[in-house]
């Protein structure tokens, strides 16, 4: 596959850094993911500080905790990835300063590829958002080489 992507990243970089799950990005969300065996899960409570409109978390923010929650998913599983695509569907306006969890799971692995789905839920169930997303492989979970 001549055109097939070959990203230079750095597998080994210290994590603490990102955005969405690094504990030491002092601008960051800090997520803290969970497994299960088969689903992601994290919880967050977006503030003043992640809102678009007055009271209103940012799609950009919702669609940040969907992709890191799709990517979490694909590294429990074993595979180091990058978002190829995502596609992302708003159910309803978030407020800030309320409680959420989000979830994601696998729906296809290959050696290539991996496909994910996620949803972001209020604690009473109501779905806020949900996504879907094809991610390219890089390297196996503790595979720097991106083997």
């Amino acid at each position: 596959m001549a055109n097939w992507p070959q990203p230079s990243v750095d597998m080994n970089k210290e994590l603490e850094m990102c955005f969405a799950c690094g504990q030491k990005n002092p601008i960051g969300l800090k997520l803290k993911f969970g497994w299960d065996g088969r689903v992601a899960r994290a919880e967050f409570t977006p503030n003043k500080l992640h809102q678009g409109w007055v009271g209103v978390v940012h799609g950009g923010i919702i669609s940040c905790l969907l992709d890191e929650a799709m990517s979490y998913a694909a590294l429990f599983s074993g595979a180091n990835s990058l978002t190829a695509t995502m596609q992302t569907r708003f159910r309803r306006p978030l407020q800030i300063d309320e409680p959420l969890a989000v979830t994601a799971s696998l729906t296809k692995k290959t050696r290539k590829l991996v496909e994910a789905k996620a949803e972001m839920s209020l604690r009473d169930g109501t779905v806020v958002a949900d996504s879907t997303a094809t991610m390219f492989v890089i390297g196996q979970k503790g595979n720097t080489k991106g083997e």
